[in-house]
């Protein structure tokens, strides 16, 4: 075998190793007394290892030795407190690079303007934007879909899907900057998405807040909306931004809330068109043709299920049925044109509910989903539900009752303080056990993160690493199911997510991803020095 091809090898194994679980100890540990495991410490170097690995996307070159410097407890305690610590210049200049996530939905349906509003452009029946940047675009833009609108359906789809792929080819090789200016002017709906999943993939493998960016991800799939759902293209960015990432370590309830008003979530599970049936039967009488309207059951079923109480929270039908009732009028000003939450009263049940034995008096509005949202948020089924979601996605995929209910007094005595839950589970000794450590196998997203980490890989363009994700079977913000991605480790087992993993690390040894390159040098000097790579040393 000749040199090049062995260093391809061992960086290969570098990257297989250091972010794939082994498949013999998955199988080995449902053998063993899964107690017995989780009250048998792990030594310094364990820790720092495990730390890194459950807290953050992967170790970076360097940092166990930092962390084993600083201390394990210190470096816990700066990754739960995020604000102290100072952001990657390198990262915040990527996002920079990315215009669309800062901006209101408002401004991104402006800026970026949705079929509907370029449809309505073509037609005539809305007006150019005055600003003459933007004009120009709309201009360009427009006059695609009003030759849509002159040809035939079938024909038309053909063209587009024709300048879809014409479009991936040109901006493949692009830098993230050049390909956001070049999508803004060209094809809106792809710049929008692209950065979004970009940003993921660039703070994931670039922040130091490591812990802030796994606890997004976490909860972005507890809260789980589809991004490839009509309005949601546009919702997304800002509900992430806005509904998620500043309660990652605050109060569930705030977090609860934030999510319920976001238009991305009412949009997504419809609540936005849910109203009493009084006001729906006047809607028909008035327009008999119109789409029936009336009560929707979606959301309030997904709020128990999934976001509180858990399928076994004592919850019934009619409970589901009380809860949709209070959050009747909860709704979008205009979803497809970057329209904010709105309280309609007029379309709101204000009868009398019982939710969970608790009496809302009749003649409320707004307040009767509030009062939801309290007593959901506060009540223990909710506590032992997020405390057991946590401890599988950091702990094991089957975690120790005790330690759940430990986190769960926790929740409930601190009012669903997460950092307070988080700080349970850290100091637990669960936590840093034989029993959680490497028994977890790792998403996609973690994977292809960790190999980026673990290898010091540099990025120009994040989408390849995207698409590796997708490849295993996590297209990242595509999860159409409310109940997002999995953190049982082992759902992530198959034939063919394994082949993809495989297919990404060979691609990523040989340097052949676009827009990502690993220093070869560096490893050939490793492989020259020691003759194996550091990970078979450990």
């Amino acid at each position: 075998m000749n040199f090049k091809r062995k260093l391809q090898t061992k960086t290969l194994g570098l990257v297989i190793a250091g972010v794939l679980v082994a498949l013999g100890p998955l199988a080995a540990k449902k053998a063993i007394d899964s107690a017995a495991k989780f009250r048998e410490k792990l030594n310094q170097q364990q820790q720092v290892e495990h730390a890194l690995s459950r807290l953050s996307f992967g170790a970076k070159p360097g940092d166990v030795e930092a962390v084993s410097k600083l201390g394990v407890k210190k470096w816990v305690e700066r990754q739960l407190n995020p604000a102290s610590m100072v952001e990657n210049p390198a990262l915040e200049a990527k996002l920079a690079a990315m215009g669309t996530l800062k901006l209101s939905t408002e401004e991104l349906v402006t800026r970026y303007p949705t079929p509907r509003v370029l449809t309505a452009v073509a037609a005539g029946r809305m007006k150019m934007p005055e600003d003459p940047e933007l004009r120009a675009t709309y201009e360009r833009l427009s006059e695609r879909y009003k030759a849509r609108i002159e040809r035939k359906k079938t024909a038309g789809e053909v063209a587009q899907k024709g300048y879809a792929d014409r479009l991936r080819l040109r901006v493949g090789s692009m830098t993230t900057g050049e390909r956001s200016e070049a999508l803004r002017k060209t094809a809106p709906q792809q710049a929008v998405a692209g950065e979004l999943t970009e940003a993921k993939i660039y703070r994931a493998v670039m922040s130091e807040r490591q812990l802030d960016e796994v606890l997004a991800d976490f909860w972005f799939n507890h809260f789980n909306v589809y991004l490839d759902k009509g309005a949601d293209k546009w919702l997304t960015t800002a509900y992430e931004r806005d509904a998620i990432r500043p309660y990652v370590l605050g109060r569930f309830k705030d977090m609860l809330r934030a999510t319920a008003e976001s238009p991305a979530m009412l949009f997504y599970l419809d609540n936005w068109t849910s109203m009493s049936s009084v006001a729906g039967g006047k809607i028909k009488r008035a327009a008999p043709k119109a789409r029936a309207r009336g009560l929707n059951e979606n959301y309030a079923r997904e709020l128990m299920e999934l976001h509180t109480l858990g399928v076994d929270g004592g919850y019934t039908q009619k409970d589901v049925q009380e809860v949709a009732r209070c959050f009747t009028g909860w709704t979008i000003e205009e979803p497809n044109r970057g329209g904010k939450f709105r309280f309609a009263e007029r379309v709101h049940d204000q009868g009398e509910k019982t939710v969970l034995g608790v009496i809302i008096p009749a003649g409320g509005g707004v307040e009767d989903g509030l009062k939801v949202i309290e007593i959901l948020a506060s009540h223990p089924s909710t506590a032992k539900f997020i405390s057991r979601k946590l401890a599988q996605r950091f702990v094991a995929d089957e975690p120790p009752s005790e330690l759940v209910d430990r986190m769960a007094a926790s929740f409930l005595k601190s009012d669903g303080d997460l950092k307070a839950v988080m700080r349970t589970m850290l100091s637990s000794r669960e936590f840093f056990s034989a029993g959680a450590y490497k028994a977890k196998m790792k998403s996609p997203l973690e994977m292809v993160a960790g190999a980026l980490r673990a290898t010091g890989a540099s990025m120009d363009n994040a989408l390849p690493a995207a698409q590796a994700i997708a490849n295993m079977g996590q297209p990242l913000y595509r999860k159409a199911e409310p109940t997002g991605y999995s953190n049982n480790g082992e759902e992530w087992l198959s034939s063919a997510g394994l082949l993809a993993r495989i297919n990404f690390a060979v691609e990523l040894s040989g340097n052949k991803i676009n827009g990502i390159k690993i220093d070869q040098d560096r490893y050939a000097e490793q492989a020259k020095n020691t003759g194996a790579p550091e990970w078979q040393r450990r």
